[in-house]
């Protein structure tokens, strides 16, 4: 049910001093925006619902004659909204049923502007008390929040979804920050972006369930380039942290997400673990952000744990563009726990601080914080993986799982999905990727002719898209054909697979007890070390695709290329993982 209305104008600006001339005004070539007329359509508004659905959506229209574009105040705190052809649509999120006063104003030539007020009643139903209490802690509660600078990708930006489909054809990377985005600590390492790893995020929730937010900057807020000269006068040409004022309170309420997420296929999409987001719209008041500033007091909660929260902000000067942050509780400029291992983000250069490690304390699935699958016998397009093994991997407890203080990957006999064996591949793939380090891994191998544990390294796909132009880093690999001969690898465009760069040595007692395997990997030298001996070194330059993001990758494959012929007697073998840690 549309209702319209014509409004009496009230000139502003240069208009108030002919108040008593006709409405259609004239300025030298200037003209008063007049006769201003506006309708709004409450959405779901019938006999029933007076004052809408529930959704807090409503739609406007405005005309005015000798109007260039017309600025929008919803009255609820949000920002103003400013748009050339007078229809907009605005979704009032206070749960209940409210009254705002909404101010348009119509701006002409020379900046000469004409403005309305009208009021409207709208009922909104929608909250999220699970994402209020995580975000706080609960009712009378409050929680500290920091940048999750560990994490991959923990500021990243990608395109809308209607950007995504101009230049792909298709929705396709609206999900995710596919234009750009960091490696872990690589925000706090830059003295023009560490203040962000300063930021302090508190939320808190009274015994209304009324949210609040604050945001502690330490003193100095992280800005978007494009937003410099306009909120602080200055420019630094890039993103440059600068003093800014941030005290003061918001009011955060809550509103569905008008994304369609139902159009992504989440299988193995990085962050989300197979799950669609969770498609809350967070938004402040009083002009308030996230810590990097981009002009958006509106937040899509993508994921949120007790813990952890992944949010996304349309750029308000660029709204073609969407930028991604993740958040966690702990403070990023200690080194902290997480539930699997520890991170930390100060770098000697020596190789001697340790940054990130998954030490496998809780027993369980492994920390999905750290690890994704694999799954499959890599049919049709690698089938076999491209090496001819017999495995299916699963992500099954018989074939993975954390116990008594290790990671377990445990090869099977068993026909399963027409394959005759079962196992399992961990990746650490958009979780955790790394440019050089100390890479340390203490392992105990399984046993059987045929088995083929494997820890090694894939390069991210920035520098290139297939294999082996990505590069491969293989730590440590072992035949079971072949007790105590440990293998460390690099393949590489020309040097791949049979003729692949590498070397070998003999470690007694691989199968019975853990031994430690590691590699040195920096932008002149990659070493391979097996039980305190280094094996093969290989000298690193910038012809060789080593010198950009790689992940890890842990597996226990069967037969194959490498593995050989698979004993008629073998039932089932175990690798165990105490810890692996990387330092830099």
């Amino acid at each position: 049910m549309k209702k319209i209305y014509l409004s009496i104008s009230i000139l502003i600006t240069i208009a108030l001093f002919f108040s008593c001339q006709e409405e259609d005004q004239d300025f030298g070539d200037f003209k008063v925006p007049s006769n201003i007329e506006y309708s709004f359509d409450i959405i779901g508004q019938d006999d029933l619902n007076p004052n809408g659905d529930g959704s807090g959506k409503v739609d406007f229209k405005v005309t005015a004659d000798n109007t260039i574009t017309y600025q929008f105040n919803f009255g609820d705190g949000s920002n103003l909204e400013a748009v050339t052809s007078g229809e907009i649509s605005h979704r009032f999120s206070v749960t209940g049923t409210n009254s705002y006063t909404v101010t348009v104003i119509a701006s002409g030539q020379g900046g000469l502007k004409t403005s309305t007020a009208f009021n409207i009643i709208v009922f909104s139903a929608f909250d999220d008390q699970p994402a209020k209490d995580f975000l706080s802690g609960g009712v009378n509660s409050s929680k500290v929040w920091y940048l999750a600078a560990s994490e991959t990708r923990h500021l990243g930006v990608g395109p809308t979804l209607d950007f995504d489909i101009q230049i792909n054809g298709g929705p396709s990377q609206y999900y995710y920050p596919a234009f750009d985005s960091t490696a872990p600590f690589d925000k706090c390492n830059d003295p023009i972006s560490d203040c962000l790893c300063d930021d302090e995020l508190t939320f808190e929730q009274d015994s209304n369930s009324q949210l609040t937010f604050q945001l502690n900057n330490n003193g100095q807020t992280f800005f978007n380039a494009a937003h410099q000269l306009g909120v602080l006068g200055e420019e630094a040409g890039e993103d440059n942290c600068y003093d800014f004022d941030t005290s003061g309170i918001s009011n955060v309420s809550f509103a569905p997400s008008d994304v369609d997420w139902s159009l992504i296929d989440w299988t193995g999409v990085p962050d989300f673990n197979g799950n669609a987001p969770r498609a809350t719209v967070m938004n402040f008041t009083n002009n308030a952000f996230m810590g990097y500033y981009v002009g958006s007091s509106t937040y899509e909660i993508l994921e949120i744990t007790n813990d952890y929260l992944h949010v996304r902000t349309i750029d308000a000067i660029n709204p073609v563009i969407v930028w991604y942050h993740k958040y966690s509780t702990t403070n990023p400029n200690a080194l902290t726990g997480d539930c699997s291992g520890e991170t930390g983000n100060t770098a000697s250069g020596n190789n001697d601080v340790l940054v990130w490690a998954d030490e496998f304390d809780e027993d369980g699935a492994p920390c999905s914080d750290n690890w994704t699958y694999d799954l499959g016998d890599g049919c049709p397009s690698l089938c076999g993986w491209g090496n001819n093994e017999s495995e299916y991997y699963t992500d099954r407890s018989d074939n993975v799982k954390v116990e008594d203080g290790v990671l377990k990957i445990t090869a099977k006999k068993e026909t399963f999905m027409g394959s005759d064996y079962t196992s399992a591949r961990l990746k650490s793939e958009g979780l955790f990727e790394f440019q050089y380090g100390r890479i340390e891994v203490r392992a105990k191998l399984p046993t059987g002719g045929g088995t083929w544990p494997a820890i090694w390294m894939l390069g991210d796909t920035s520098q290139a898209s297939t294999w082996p132009e990505i590069g491969e880093i293989d730590i440590m690999e072992h035949a079971g054909n072949s007790q105590n001969t440990i293998h460390g690898t690099l393949h590489y465009p020309g040097n791949s697979g049979g003729n692949a760069n590498g070397n070998t040595t003999v470690v007694q007692n691989v199968s019975t007890e853990f031994k430690v395997y590691e590699v040195e990997w920096n932008a002149s030298t990659i070493n391979f070390i097996a039980d305190g001996v280094t094996f093969h070194t290989v000298a690193n330059n910038s012809s060789i695709p080593f010198n950009h993001n790689f992940y890890f990758m842990i597996n226990v494959a069967m037969g194959g290329s490498f593995g050989g012929g698979i004993d008629p007697s073998f039932t089932e073998s175990t690798m165990e993982i105490d810890y692996i840690r990387v330092y830099q």
